[in-house]
């Protein structure tokens, strides 16, 4: 498994002098995996059919929603534990405090260790392990391939280093 990242530049915001640094910032390929694409990827390891994993993962939706809403955690093992937060407006009074000052409510995720991203290099399960691609590096390598492995396809232009891609990979 692999995640690509870039190398993005941030400017101290405390310096006059515009300097920063490059810091790896990890990207998103392609669009959300589903209920649906998750239910089949659970059917090809399970006797279950595809109907019933998709049913059971509905309904777990349903129930951790209503436990959120009825004031609870929910904590999933091996997974991780929802709950609920607000942003809130502060009152003087106590008497003031009312559920007016509850701005927006968030539904909060902490992973588990058991999902958490494993970063130590000397993991042996492949499953466990997390490798870090460089985007740039990645389209080099693509550039090269779609020119027969010269990196300038023998016309010694140069390109312009965006891996032949004329648009944002990331949208």
């Amino acid at each position: 498994m692999s995640v690509t990242y870039k190398k993005q530049f941030r400017k101290n915001p405390f310096l006059k002098d515009g300097s920063g640094k490059y810091y790896p910032q990890l990207l998103v390929w392609g669009k959300s995996a589903t209920l649906n694409s998750i239910a089949v990827q659970m059917k090809e390891s399970s006797s279950l059919t595809l109907g019933d994993i998709q049913s059971v993962l509905t309904n777990f939706v349903k129930a951790l929603r209503s436990e959120l809403y009825n004031g609870r955690s929910v904590n999933v093992d091996g997974f991780g534990v929802f709950s609920l937060s607000a942003s809130t407006v502060g009152s003087a009074l106590k008497k003031e405090c009312l559920p007016e000052k509850i701005k927006a409510v968030r539904i909060n995720f902490r992973a588990s260790s058991a999902i958490r991203p494993n970063l130590d290099t000397a993991t042996t399960r492949a499953e466990d392990r997390i490798d870090f691609v460089d985007l740039e590096t990645q389209l080099k390598k693509l550039n090269m391939q779609g020119s027969g492995g010269e990196e300038d396809g023998g016309k010694g232009d140069g390109g312009s280093g965006d891996g032949g891609l004329d648009e944002n990979p990331l949208g």
